[in-house]
């Protein structure tokens, strides 16, 4: 009944969507009158406006999917399975994240502490997920990882995203 590209435009923007109808309740409950429905109202409001800039972070961090292999989270643990390789990270191990270029294609490097490196595709299927697992790294931002993916000149080795605090700084 729906289109393909409509329906696959609003699972898109679903998360977005959502947050814009809990901050409609809460605009709702603060013009319902009284001050208790009013203090709900605007808490609702500032909540559901801080969820929808991490929805629309979120959103614009995935590349569509498509890519070679699939990522899994689970657990605060990284797996990637992919045609010609893969393996698995700690995201608490984690020592340093970078964006690079191999072959044309986008890749997250992902260093841990023991030196093992992981590459997976920007774009590789389920790799949206990744944006809460970086999200948890101590000192990065969400909007340094979408600074990263929308910046268009990335090299082989492209600069450190973000460096566990505990190491030291490069030179």
């Amino acid at each position: 009944m729906i289109r393909p590209e409509v329906s696959a435009a609003l699972r898109r923007w679903r998360e977005v969507i959502a947050t814009l109808g809990l901050g409609a309740v809460g605009m709702a409950l603060m013009l319902g009158g009284g001050w208790v429905r009013l203090a709900l109202g605007g808490a609702l409001a500032v909540l559901a406006a801080a969820l929808a800039i991490n929805a629309v972070r979120r959103m614009r961090f995935g590349q569509g999917g498509g890519g070679p292999g699939i990522v899994e989270v689970d657990e605060a643990r990284i797996s990637y399975f992919g045609p010609q390789g893969g393996g698995f990270v700690s995201v608490v191990e984690l020592s340093e994240l970078r964006l690079v270029t191999l072959a044309g294609r986008r890749h997250w490097r992902l260093k841990q502490m023991d030196g093992q490196a992981l590459l997976i595709p920007v774009e590789a299927s389920g790799a949206e997920r990744l944006f809460d697992a970086f999200a948890s790294l101590p000192g990065i931002a969400g909007s340094d990882l979408v600074a990263a993916l929308q910046a268009a000149d990335v090299q082989a080795l492209g600069p450190v995203i973000w460096r566990h605090p505990a190491l030291p700084a490069l030179t």
